[in-house]
């Protein structure tokens, strides 16, 4: 029989045994998690839809976004390259999660950020900017043509004229913007077996969509782009008109946009943004921003000519955190969309 004593060193052993040996599994640091976000199938979704509806899931970076990607691989080619280096002023506009991630990456490196913002931005994004310690420089007046955008662009060039030692890396003209999402796309690609019937992807300076769309012509997949664009964006050609979904569409022509690379364009409208961000959280329990919003909408829009049986991704861009005074706001949507209704879920 054991003493006491005994069965005391034997329990502490056990405790403070030292564990099997195996593969030691960390990351270096933060930046490094950025990427192979998880691809989701939304079954609830596809059954009412009847074809498979996946979301690749942006949300998971560590900023909270797509843009988590484009911001670290402009960054890192600029470094590689010596256009910047620890230390500099890294100056971009952008009044979402562009500036997040370029927030975050600048914290890493040591670098300050100056981000030029517009009205549009929403609170939770101006006070994680704030926490990361990036300097915020606001427009408020939107030109004519090309919106607060514009502005935004125009103040960046006055800030540089002034300061020749800020650097600007220009998500709208930088190829490394489209090019991150070869990446992107080869997960998509890799996690279906290169079976990607159809791609829905928003819209904004067009690097994702583009991205995607060159990565799926270079290795011939079978896959249809759709793009996914705001009812008075002028990405297509479209009349601006005022919008307050941010995060998705544009006042201002991308430079990446190439049309013989694209199969079709849904358009889509902030209450329709609003809608689908409410159909994906009461069905499938995700909470996305209004981007994602806008890509269900769109496939459901699209629905009837998917056959069924395809396989359908969408790329949600973002959390939802950053919409609870707009997009999930109940006040705030009746405020503004006085004739929307809140539909109850099917019964799962």
């Amino acid at each position: 029989m054991q003493t006491t004593a005994l069965r005391k060193r034997t329990a502490l052993k056990q405790r403070t045994a030292v564990p099997e040996k195996g593969t030691l599994e960390y990351l270096p640091d933060i930046l490094s998690t950025i990427g192979k976000t998880p691809l989701v199938k939304f079954s609830r979704l596809s059954k009412q839809w009847g074809f498979s509806v996946f979301g690749k899931m942006e949300s998971f970076n560590p900023g909270g976004s797509i843009k988590d990607r484009t911001a670290i691989n402009m960054l890192s080619q600029a470094l590689e390259s010596g256009q910047v280096k620890p230390g500099d002023t890294i100056i971009e506009s952008s009044s979402g999660n562009m500036a997040l991630g370029l927030a975050q990456a600048c914290k890493f490196y040591n670098m300050k950020l100056i981000v030029v913002i517009d009205p549009n931005i929403n609170a939770h994004t101006e006070k994680l900017l704030q926490t990361y310690g990036a300097k915020m420089v606001k427009v408020t007046h939107p030109k004519r043509q090309g919106g607060f955008l514009e502005s935004r662009i125009q103040k960046v060039q006055e800030l540089l004229a002034k300061n020749p030692g800020y650097r600007y890396l220009n998500q709208y003209e930088n190829a490394a913007n489209p090019d991150t999402h070869f990446q992107t796309m080869r997960e998509i690609a890799r996690a279906l077996n290169q079976k990607v019937d159809y791609m829905f992807i928003s819209t904004s300076t067009c690097g994702t969509l583009m991205g995607c769309a060159r990565y799926i012509d270079e290795n011939h997949l079978p896959t249809k782009i759709i793009a996914v664009d705001a009812i008075g964006s002028v990405t297509f050609g479209q009349k601006e008109k005022k919008r307050l979904i941010t995060g998705h569409g544009s006042g201002k022509p991308s430079n990446f946009l190439d049309l013989d690379l694209i199969d079709n364009a849904v358009h889509v409208s902030d209450e329709e943004c609003i809608r689908g961000c409410w159909n994906l959280l009461e069905n499938e329990a995700v909470l996305c921003g209004g981007s994602s919003g806008a890509v269900i909408s769109a496939m459901e829009k699209y629905a009837s000519m998917i056959p069924a049986g395809a396989n359908c991704v969408g790329i949600l861009g973002d959390r939802g955190e950053r919409y609870l005074d707009t997009v999930y706001n109940k006040t705030w949507i009746k405020e503004h969309f006085p004739d929307f209704e809140f539909s109850t879920p099917e019964a799962h």
